[in-house]
């Protein structure tokens, strides 16, 4: 009867032990999974200060698609390079009409959307007088058959590795839009359909159309309220208008006679 309890007891012990061992790895395992969460930041608030109002994306960046390079207000470089028949080609751009510039590549998935986009009888419908530019990365990096199969008629498309290396071009699909008044880089980002270009496209348009508006008012408003030279012609001409010729009487006025009526005399 005593082996028999003592059996017992050991294999109560043992079981125990097993047990102890089995909730001190499960334990050790939760505390490495709270580290880890830990160390990806999970439960920590975001005490950053918050920007007041909304946040401006530049030039639309897609969800999953790659981020701005921040070349947006730099001046233009032009693009040259080859034609995917191998012809060598330069464009000018920032010199006349705006020129969108279209990075792609022959194997992007989502590249392959913008391509056959713009394959169809609708084109790039941007607004009039943007230019396009499909750029790859040079015959180094890309087929240049595959890009010939892949190019649209009556789109200019040129393989510069050179012109993603002087737009900072971060990945493909990338988009930049350059002022062809300034000169300058007016917008750059990603996009995941060419809609999403072609409205930013036009918004960019629209504000600065918008932009010259104000400033063509304005200067039309310096003409008649402002100072100096436009203040003093503005005075001549009241004063021909009323009669008051160089010489009249009343512009031999003091200061105090201006200033205080005449008094009246008897």
């Amino acid at each position: 009867m005593s082996t028999v309890l003592t059996a017992v007891v050991v294999a109560l012990a043992v079981a125990v032990a097993l047990l102890g061992l089995l909730v001190a790895g499960l334990l050790r395992s939760h505390a490495e999974i709270l580290r880890s969460l830990h160390a990806l930041g999970a439960g920590r608030e975001d005490t950053a200060p918050r920007a007041a109002g909304p946040v401006d994306v530049p030039f639309g960046v897609g969800p999953g698609v790659v981020g701005p390079a921040g070349v947006t207000g730099a001046a233009a470089v032009p693009v040259s390079g080859a034609t995917p028949d191998g012809d060598g080609v330069q464009v000018a751009v920032g010199a006349g009409p705006d020129t969108l510039l279209a990075f792609l590549s022959s194997g992007c998935l989502t590249c392959r959307g913008f391509w056959e986009r713009l394959r169809e009888p609708a084109g790039a419908g941007l607004p009039a007088g943007t230019r396009l530019v499909v750029v790859t990365q040079g015959a180094e990096r890309e087929s240049a058959t595959a890009v010939r199969a892949l190019a649209a008629d009556g789109v200019d498309v040129v393989m510069s590795t050179t012109a993603w290396e002087g737009y900072e071009v971060p990945g493909s699909p990338y988009f930049v839009l350059v002022d062809g008044a300034t000169g300058r880089v007016s917008g750059e980002g990603s996009a995941t359909a060419w809609e999403q270009v072609q409205r930013l496209v036009a918004e960019a348009a629209g504000d600065r159309e918008l932009a010259g508006r104000g400033a063509h008012a304005h200067a039309h408003a310096g003409e008649d309220t402002g100072d100096g030279a436009h203040r003093e012609a503005r005075a001549d001409r009241e004063l021909l208008a009323a009669g008051i010729a160089p010489g009249h009487p009343s512009l031999d006025l003091t200061a105090e006679e201006l200033v205080e009526p005449p008094r009246s005399q008897g």
